[in-house]
């Protein structure tokens, strides 16, 4: 359907660049422009101008002076925060001053996407000093704003102590990767000996090097025969740890997200290094786009650590699937392709792209689905 009403979505980086944040943010254009009317123009922070997809009008870099010009021009305004994307250090003080220019300007609703709220770190990393100063510009972006929106129930509780009485809707970060229509007899025709590893270059890196301490510990039944490392940019590193005798290696940096479905699509099991430091409630998770992708394609992933169940409106996700050098959780073949379904029809109710659009479309009060 044609738009009806434009918002202004503000980024750290041009959409469309294989940059976590500006793919999610051009899915979102996405689908509220093809379920709900609702078209988008891109507030970019970075002033290089990378050509975004789509043709969405985009405007790189963030000046104050046009604050009230772009809010006016625009129905509401969707913040996407992630401090380390808008300064180096964490700590976008000038970001403050630009929300409350474009809030008071601004037409509608002011929504806040948290993919952050601050950093955690020990006291020898300058993150654990500046996080006071992190929760302080959090705080104060969650106060201006109309609504907030966070990825789980334990990102809500800590945006509900930095700012309480904020009103905070939970929609977990959907898949980046494609998001296939799938039938239950195609779970059970996979390869269990198919694995995946996907995500960002860094992410790939880290799950590349807890993947070689610990295939020896997987069963035979399901052990790696064909392992798929799939995104991120070109990395040496990378193509350094691929070297795994008897497994049979696919490397495909900055590929598209149709040719990373397909690949998903027939893979049985996604293994993912996310957690920087252990006592992260599980949930987290549902912030990765690598853990949105793997349950949106009916693979079933596995960590290297043993994390909290993660539950979202009492619907329980299955697992937590997870090898340590002491003891491990996975499935058999006979029982993954039961699991498998599971892991996708809960992606399906609770993390897709339709499912977030619905919901950001609700707290705009802008919903034109039929």
């Amino acid at each position: 359907m044609p738009a009806r009403d434009t918002v202004l979505q503000i980024v750290p980086r041009p959409p469309g660049t294989f940059d976590g944040v500006g793919d999610y943010a051009l899915n979102l254009a996405r689908t509220l422009s093809a379920s709900h009317g609702i078209g988008t123009t891109f507030l970019v922070a970075e002033k290089n101008r990378v050509t975004s997809s789509d043709d969405y009008p985009v405007i790189f870099g963030l000046n104050s002076a046009r604050c009230s010009e772009l809010a006016r021009g625009h129905e509401h305004v969707i913040l996407h925060y992630v401090n380390y994307g808008y300064q180096a250090r964490g700590i976008p003080f000038a970001l403050v001053p630009m929300v409350r220019e474009l809030r008071h300007n601004c037409r509608g609703r002011f929504l806040t996407i948290f993919h952050e709220l601050y950093a955690s770190a020990p006291p020898w990393k300058s993150a654990f000093w500046l996080q006071p100063l992190q929760k302080r510009i959090a705080r104060t972006i969650a106060k201006l704003s109309s609504a907030c929106l966070v990825s789980s129930e334990s990102m809500r509780g800590q945006l509900g102590s930095l700012a309480s009485g904020t009103e905070t809707f939970v929609y977990p970060v959907p898949s980046n990767f494609g998001e296939p229509d799938l039938s239950p007899d195609q779970f059970g025709q996979r390869d269990p000996h198919r694995w995946a590893i996907c995500g960002g270059t860094a992410l790939i890196e880290r799950s590349l090097k807890s993947f070689r301490e610990i295939r020896e510990r997987i069963p035979e039944e399901i052990s790696p025969r064909q392992l798929s490392v799939l995104g991120g940019s070109d990395s040496s590193a990378v193509r350094g740890l691929l070297r795994l005798p008897g497994i049979d290696t696919d490397y495909r940096p900055r590929l598209t997200p149709v040719d990373a479905s397909e690949i998903l699509s027939t893979s049985s099991f996604v293994w993912l290094d996310y957690f920087h430091q252990p006592g992260v409630p599980g949930d987290v998770l549902l912030k990765s786009g690598a853990f949105a992708a793997a349950c949106a394609h009916g693979a079933v992933p596995v960590l290297p650590h043993r994390y909290s169940a993660i539950s979202l409106e009492e619907d329980p996700l299955p697992g937590p699937f997870f090898i340590e050098p002491s003891f491990s959780e996975l499935p058999d073949d006979d029982a993954r392709a039961k699991i498998a379904v599971r892991f996708y029809d809960w992606y399906q109710r609770h993390a897709s792209s339709h499912h977030l659009a619905r919901g950001i479309a609700r707290a705009l009060e802008l919903s034109h689905e039929s």
